[in-house]
């Protein structure tokens, strides 16, 4: 409950809490107002994601109110819902059964645990180095050397992208150490997933409006030059706004953004490549209006680790 005597925080939850009443307003004038199936379509499209993001800024916004722990469970579960989508559109063989219950119920809750305990040294290393040798050690027991190296892939690069990169979001709260900005990490945690759902939601609207230009149309054909140029100026403008809530100078947060924008249109354009590989538009149907889990964290997976250790750079410097 300690994020409630936070002032600034507060400000920020009424913030989007108040994004939030509008959106849902917008939607309602505009269901009324449609009248051609493709409009209704559109807006019962709108209004979805809208119902969707009550939901997990609801979810969020509880976590941070009961603290690190919560918050560090809540990403854990994220982790393990991305990883069971990523290794169901990605599948492998019976003789890896064995190594994926070691990736779902021993490296994933190990690796959370380190976190939560804050053994940043362990954290850190785990699974690109410990889980990364052991896994294919375990695969290869099972005796089956059909396509082993492209089952191994699977395997790791999944824990990877879905546990390791995802729980950097997290690991702002239990292991950035700020000088001068003890006991004030939610604020950034919250800025940082700000930032990246609105740097998506920023180009979506501008590649709708004005996109001309794919950059890759055969990956993602919904993503153009002029909503990712047009979205992310407009998400390093708000992220830069929003510099009091983090221990950056508006420049510092602007750039800090910037980079966020980037890997995480990188994230994105990667696993828009892993579903078109295997003919899927998303990644399950977890989040009404929002695809499965891996959907709306796709983005932040790239972005969190760097985010991160950059941060812990240059705030140490």
């Amino acid at each position: 409950m300690k994020a409630l005597s936070d002032p600034a925080l507060l400000y920020l939850l009424g913030g989007t809490l108040g994004l939030l009443i509008v959106a849902s307003l917008i939607g309602f004038v505009l269901a009324k107002k449609a009248v051609t199936d493709s409009a209704k379509v559109t807006v019962a499209n709108l209004n979805a994601r809208t119902n969707a993001w009550w939901l997990m800024v609801a979810v969020f916004a509880t976590a941070l109110i009961i603290g690190p722990l919560g918050t560090t469970l809540m990403f854990g579960f994220c982790s393990f819902m991305a990883l069971r989508e990523f290794i169901t559109l990605t599948p492998t063989k019976v003789g890896d059964h064995r190594t994926l219950f070691w990736v779902f119920f021993i490296v994933t809750p190990l690796h959370y645990y380190f976190l939560g305990t804050g053994w940043y040294g362990m954290f850190v290393i785990f699974i690109p180095v410990y889980a990364f040798l052991v896994l294919p050690v375990r695969s290869a027991l099972a005796g089956d050397c059909e396509r082993f190296l492209e089952r191994a892939a699977k395997t790791q690069w999944g824990l990877m992208v879905c546990v390791y990169c995802i729980s950097h979001a997290p690991a702002i709260l239990m292991l950035l150490k700020i000088p001068g900005f003890e006991g004030q990490n939610a604020k950034l945690l919250f800025w940082f997933v700000t930032v990246v759902e609105l740097s998506d939601v920023m180009q979506y609207v501008w590649g709708k409006t004005c996109g001309k230009h794919k950059i890759a149309p055969t990956v993602s054909p919904g993503k153009t030059w002029e909503g990712f140029l047009g979205g992310g100026a407009t998400t390093v403008g708000i992220g830069a706004a929003l510099w009091w809530a983090t221990p950056f100078s508006p420049l510092q947060a602007a750039a800090m953004a910037g980079l966020i924008v980037l890997m995480g249109f990188a994230g994105g354009l990667v696993m828009s490549a892993i579903k078109r590989d295997r003919g899927v538009k998303d990644w399950g149907g977890a989040i009404a209006g929002h695809g499965g889990f891996m959907d709306r964290l796709d983005s932040l997976s790239f972005a969190a680790p760097v985010f991160f250790h950059v941060t812990r750079y240059v705030m140490d410097a």
